[in-house]
């Protein structure tokens, strides 16, 4: 398992949101390309990146940042969501480098456009896979869907995806603690790898992850418990890193 660093990105600055409202953006930098060679240099194997600008716009706004983020990155992967609703928008991310592409509300509320994205890139596509009170949320996290995120999870089972990022929107950005047990049913209902979101805290959320013994778990993306400095990057890859041994 690894320790995926967010790169949140909304007005050219690197932000976190706390559960998703647009007005509670706390700043943590004006460049989110010198953040991303921040964390490569600290050893970071996968970054997430989000484009919240373009979450909330349903379109791509931050391209030319993603850009120059992948290329920073080098060969570390970068995977990014945000206003991501069609294939075309997804081959224009693959094609300057961006490994993973995440996308959630259409994906949701269209499964053939989900079903088509995984066939025509296999392996890079990611399901954004967010929920409120155990019901899949849209459109930037403004409406919740009567769907629950287990049912999603279990109807995206056999499609070729990456990955599911499954974050738990109450916690997120509030520095509650990672929801380790409705992300291994996540797991459990795709057979799915998933990457754990919303609410990382600090090194005890790594071992209630960890002491779940789950294949499935990929990695655990953190945010505002790396910027706040309530989780130490190196030292919390190494804990994951010790458990996997």
């Amino acid at each position: 398992m690894i320790l995926i660093p967010a790169i949140d990105i909304q007005g050219g600055r690197c932000v976190q949101l706390r559960q998703g409202v647009k007005q509670s953006a706390s700043v943590y930098g004006d460049d989110p390309v010198a953040m991303a060679e921040r964390w490569t240099g600290l050893g970071a194997r996968r970054i997430h990146v989000v484009d919240l600008d373009g979450a909330f716009a349903g379109r791509r706004v931050n391209a030319e940042l993603v850009r120059g983020i992948s290329a920073a990155a080098g060969k570390v992967p970068v995977q990014v969501g945000g206003g991501i609703r069609d294939l075309v928008e997804i081959e224009s991310y693959l094609a300057v480098g961006v490994s993973q592409v995440i996308v959630g509300t259409r994906a949701i509320e269209d499964p053939t456009f989900l079903e088509a994205a995984a066939t025509r890139f296999p392996g890079q596509v990611i399901l954004g896979l967010d929920a409120r009170a155990g019901r899949a949320a849209t459109a930037a996290w403004d409406e919740t869907t009567n769907t629950s995120a287990l049912d999603v999870a279990a109807r995206v089972s056999g499609l070729g995806l990456f990955a599911i990022v499954f974050t738990d929107i109450e916690r997120d950005g509030m520095l509650t603690g990672v929801n380790a047990d409705a992300t291994a049913a996540v797991a459990r209902a795709s057979g799915l790898p998933v990457i754990a979101s919303g609410g990382v805290r600090d090194e005890d959320d790594l071992r209630r992850l960890c002491a779940l013994h789950l294949d499935l778990l990929l990695g655990v993306i953190a945010g505002s418990a790396l910027y706040e400095g309530t989780l130490d990057f190196t030292v919390a890859q190494a804990l994951l890193d010790r458990a996997d041994a």
